[in-house]
């Protein structure tokens, strides 16, 4: 954590120490995750949102180091229901199958809301 002071700004110090108190696991990559998203990130979760209106929840990462080559998304819709998970992987994928094109890899995490 020494390293980090050094490097960070005093303002990101203290976002730190706020959400340390919340356990979130701090990586190496902390100006990311302070930052806001990539435009990779965000032209995913678009494409997601528009094609899944009911989605409770979504989450486009990342996790290629921001070159855009490799995501990771989250994504909680009642449009899941009744559908077994490699189902709700196949509705992804073919929602972003323009995106998918450039990308190196994707991992896909659905599930339906719990409420």
């Amino acid at each position: 954590m020494l390293a980090c002071k050094r490097i960070l700004s005093g303002n990101m110090i203290s976002a730190l120490r706020v959400h340390r108190s919340s356990k979130v696991v701090v990586s190496g990559h902390v100006q990311r995750w302070l930052s806001s998203q990539t435009d990779g990130e965000a032209r995913i979760a678009n494409v997601l949102k528009e094609k899944f209106p009911l989605a409770a929840s979504l989450k486009v990462v990342d996790i290629s180091g921001g070159c855009g080559a490799m995501y990771e998304i989250h994504i909680e819709s009642n449009e899941f229901k009744g559908k077994r998970t490699v189902q709700q992987h196949q509705l992804v994928n073919q929602a972003l199958k323009e995106e998918i094109q450039g990308m190196h890899g994707l991992r896909i995490f659905t599930d339906v809301p719990k409420h």
